[in-house]
């Protein structure tokens, strides 16, 4: 087990298999050391977090989805690393897309629940640049997607 893994595992957090893509796209592409992983949507299990913050969702709402993004996203980055999520370096970018009314203005709150889960996650290696926005909407009614950039070994 990967150091990364035995602090998720500390977390109460496995990660699932990697999500496979949902249309005519591939889950993630490496160049070089850089891994640019494709948007994942929040989902827990075969559940997916639908609603609109602002609406029906509040900020907590938003945060446990995004936090359910950013477990996928590990899931990918392990998946590309073989299964080693070991050879990971560092979280160099995520981008948050939060589905939210026109007056929500609260989407850095609820990308920081993908943000905290890795930096508590991964320490050092989960320090990141970030975007948060908002979306009028976003794929099958989901709560947030996040896509990431990784740096790999």
């Amino acid at each position: 087990m990967s150091q990364f893994e035995k602090k998720l595992a500390e977390m109460g957090v496995t990660l699932p298999e990697a999500p496979a893509p949902a249309a005519n796209y591939v889950p993630y592409v490496q160049a070089g050391d850089m891994l640019f992983v494709s948007g994942q949507i929040a989902k827990e299990g075969d559940t997916l977090l639908t609603g609109k913050l602002g609406d029906d969702l509040d900020v907590a709402d938003g945060a446990k989805a995004a936090r359910a993004c950013a477990i996928a996203l590990l899931a990918q980055v392990k998946a590309a690393c073989g299964g080693d999520l070991d050879r990971l370096v560092r979280v160099v970018k995520l981008t948050g897309f939060v589905n939210s009314t026109a007056d929500f203005t609260q989407q850095p709150a609820v990308i920081n629940g993908a943000s905290d889960f890795i930096g508590e996650a991964l320490g050092d290696a989960g320090k990141h640049a970030r975007a948060a926005v908002s979306a009028p909407s976003l794929p099958f009614g989901v709560a947030v997607e996040i896509d990431g950039v990784f740096q790999i070994k």
